[in-house]
């Protein structure tokens, strides 16, 4: 199925039979020491939710954690007092992406970091409202890894203050989260990302802004334009298991 649309005032099109899935799926990676991931038949009695215990169904209990078990999305409710929640504030599922690859650096620190200076190249011009980044060296053990423990690599304070600039809305990237692993509390870039450097707002500016982590994109998927479908389960939760998928754009 091919869709034509417009965006800035430039005709596209899309064909949505090619679908470029850069989802990890629940339970194929592991992160900030989360309890193992669960799936177990429920219980009742002499019943066993499993056709291969004799139950005329499959009917499983699933124990997990959004932001420690694969590809998630997250509202601002993950570093605020109230209950905010990525069911109440994702809305709009069909975004323009820009897709930009940049290689980790060694800061002072020797920790591995997204830069200002490499997003910066990357992205010279204007950037759609959602932006994704994949990361190099890109191995395939990103989407079976336990990130547990390893300081994996995040995004420099001015690389965040560099896509607050840009007017970014959605950001997307291949790591367990745009902060350091252990930075003693202060998600100082989930701060500046959502703009909430004090600890509550009465009014929220960007309350329907959303950072999604760990996401794998293969190499052979090209830096450039695409169509964005953002996928959530319904959960009134901070955070949601996710399945960002992408389609290439291309002009008529």
């Amino acid at each position: 199925m091919i869709i034509n649309l417009s965006y800035r005032e430039q005709s596209y099109n899309c064909d949505l039979s090619r679908p470029i899935d850069i989802s990890i799926p629940i339970g194929d990676v592991k992160c900030f020491y989360a309890s193992d991931f669960k799936v177990l038949p429920f219980k009742s009695g002499d019943f066993i939710g499993s056709v291969r215990e004799g139950a005329p169904v499959n009917f499983y209990d699933v124990s997990m954690n959004p932001h420690g078990h694969g590809t998630h999305t997250e509202c601002l409710g993950h570093i605020t007092r109230a209950r905010e929640s990525i069911n109440d504030h994702l809305l709009e599922f069909h975004f323009i992406a820009q897709l930009v690859s940049v290689t980790l650096e060694k800061n002072e620190d020797r920790d591995s970091v997204i830069t200002a200076e490499s997003l910066a190249s990357a992205c010279p011009g204007e950037l759609p409202e959602a932006l994704i980044i994949r990361t190099y060296p890109n191995p395939l053990e990103k989407m079976t890894k336990d990130y547990s423990g390893t300081n994996p690599p995040f995004l420099e304070k001015d690389a965040m203050a560099f896509i607050v600039h840009k007017k970014v809305k959605h950001l997307l990237l291949d790591l367990p989260s745009v902060d350091r692993e252990m930075d003693e509390g202060k998600v100082i870039n989930h701060r500046l990302f959502w703009n909430l450097l004090q600890d509550e707002k009465l009014e929220y500016s960007r309350i329907e802004c959303t950072i999604t982590e760990l996401i794998y994109i293969k190499d052979k998927v090209k830096d450039g334009m695409y169509l964005l479908n953002l996928q959530i389960p319904s959960l009134k939760l901070d955070a949601a298991p996710s399945k960002p998928v992408i389609y290439p754009l291309f002009k008529e």
